[in-house]
Order: C-alpha cells, then sequence, then structure tokens
C-alpha cells in the first residue's frame, strides 16, 4: 500500500453563502414544523453539511458514484469502501442565513491499520468554518475511513444501551435517502442503487448516510430542548443502518454540565452510532 502520510498538512479553501432554502428542505426532510428561515435567521446546527458541496462534472465520477479519487484527499484507490466514521464538532460561534463563509480545511492525519478484514486507512480532516478572514464559527474534525471488499460489508452490531428517556423512532425509506443525498449532492450509490450495493459492496440494503443519522440524533436534542444551543457534539459510527428497517434515536436527559449521551439503534437492538452533545 502506498504511504498516504505525505497527504498530511495539505490544505484548501473553498467559500459558499449560508441559503434559506437548503435548509428548509433539510427540516423537511426531518419533519420538522419550523417557519420558514429568513436573512438573519440563525442556521441550525451542520448546515455547513449542506455547503461547501462537490461539483464535480458527470464525467468525473468513479463507478461508485463519488468524484474519482485523488485531489485533496488521498487517493486511496485499493481500498474501495468508503465511510463517514464520525466527527468531532464545537460552534463557538453561529452560521446566519445570508452569510458568505469561508471553509478553511487541513489535513490533519492519516492512519493506515491492519483489521480483521485487511487494510484500513482512516483520514482525520479538520474544517473551520467563519466569514472570510474571520474565526471560525464552526469547527468539525471529520474522520474517513477506507476498507476493502474482503470479509463481510456489514459486521454485526453490539447490544446498545437500553431506551432512552428520549426516544424517536423511524422507517428509513428510500425517499428519505433520496432526499438527504439531493440536499448533499452525494452520488455514492450505496445510497440509492440497490443493485450496486448489493452486489457490488455487499450489503443487505441500501445504506442510511453516517451523517443523517448524526443529523437525527441532534435533531432530538432540538426536539427535546428546544430552547438550548448547541455548543458541542460529537459522533461514532458503530455498524450500518438499511432502509426498511425500524431504527431508533435515544437520549439520556443532560447531566448537570449540560453533557446528553446519545445513540441510534438498528431493529435488533444493536449499537449503530452513540454521540455525545454539550448544550448550554
Amino acid at each position: 500500500m502506498d504511504d498516504y502520510g505525505q497527504w498530511i498538512g495539505r490544505t484548501e479553501t473553498r467559500r459558499d453563502i449560508v441559503v434559506a432554502g437548503p435548509l428548509d428542505r433539510l427540516a423537511a426532510t426531518l419533519d420538522r414544523t419550523d417557519p420558514p428561515l429568513k436573512p438573519g435567521d440563525q442556521a441550525p446546527p451542520l448546515a455547513h453539511w449542506l455547503m461547501f458541496l462537490p461539483g464535480e462534472p458527470q464525467s468525473a465520477l468513479g463507478p461508485d458514484g463519488h468524484a474519482r479519487r485523488g485531489g485533496f484527499l488521498p487517493p486511496v484507490h485499493e481500498l474501495p469502501r468508503r465511510m463517514w466514521a464520525g466527527s468531532r464538532l464545537k460552534f463557538p460561534g453561529d452560521l446566519r442565513v445570508g452569510m458568505e463563509v469561508e471553509r478553511r480545511s487541513l489535513i490533519a492525519d492519516v492512519k493506515q491499520k491492519e483489521g480483521e478484514t485487511g487494510s484500513l486507512v482512516f483520514v482525520t480532516v479538520r474544517h473551520e468554518i467563519g466569514e472570510p478572514g474571520g474565526p471560525a464559527l464552526v469547527i468539525d474534525e471529520h474522520d474517513i475511513v477506507y476498507r476493502g471488499l474482503a470479509g463481510a460489508a456489514a459486521k454485526s452490531a453490539i447490544a446498545a444501551p437500553a431506551s432512552g428517556e428520549w426516544r424517536r423512532e423511524i422507517v428509513p425509506d428510500p425517499v428519505l435517502l433520496f432526499r438527504y443525498s439531493a440536499l448533499t449532492f452525494n452520488g455514492h450509490r450505496i445510497h440509492y442503487d440497490r443493485e450496486y450495493t448489493a452486489h457490488e459492496e455487499g450489503y443487505p440494503g441500501l445504506v442510511v448516510h453516517g451523517p443523517l443519522i448524526a443529523t437525527l440524533l441532534l435533531d432530538l436534542v432540538r426536539r427535546e430542548r428546544p430552547g438550548s444551543r448547541i455548543d458541542a457534539f460529537c459522533f461514532r459510527a458503530m455498524a450500518p443502518l438499511f432502509d426498511g428497517r425500524r431504527m431508533a434515536v435515544n437520549g439520556a436527559t443532560p447531566d448537570a454540565h449540560g453533557n446528553v449521551s446519545l445513540w441510534a439503534e438498528n431493529a435488533e437492538g444493536g449499537l449503530a452510532m452513540k454521540a455525545e452533545a454539550r448544550i448550554g
């Protein structure tokens, strides 16, 4: 395997504008009844995941629907499975509708490991989002993992904790996955192409996006504590979720410091994602 450590330290800068329309459609996708956002309104947490989207032409896409590998991220060609493994986020400020924003990205770390099913490559990208030249309003350390095709695509999940004081059950269907893919301009075929997903990557169903699960977990906090500010959020993917199968997002009531334990479980009670938010 190539030495991808040489990618550490690479940077990239992109600019965008906080636009109300996609954020209103995200609220609709989450089954929220928020009023339409207006210029100057505070954008919801994780709004930056709908910005700075890839814009490669159709001819530049690979067989999995993603852009062909290379460019800013290391080109891990020999490990075709790719997933968003987790993030650690802080929200020191607020993004607002109409604001011009800049995302400054740094490849902070690359690690190559051997797992039960072969080689793995972990890439950590640190994103800082704020007004051009201004301080970071959002800090997002994003972990990406690359895996080979050896072994099962989805390992068995460990048992999730008992149902939380906060709980919401959802059955993700192809329409939900399509809408989220459209909002994030995500062409990865595992979220909408059942034949590709089964025959090429070996999954038993369409895969629910990791960031969608994380968004549903943080949305649970917003439903249960609508007046609270989200100061920080972190999550780690544990096992995939699939369309047509019941899932649940759970949360424990905040502790004395405002920390909220969160987790997503699959239909069999297995742990799909664990997370924590800090509210003020």
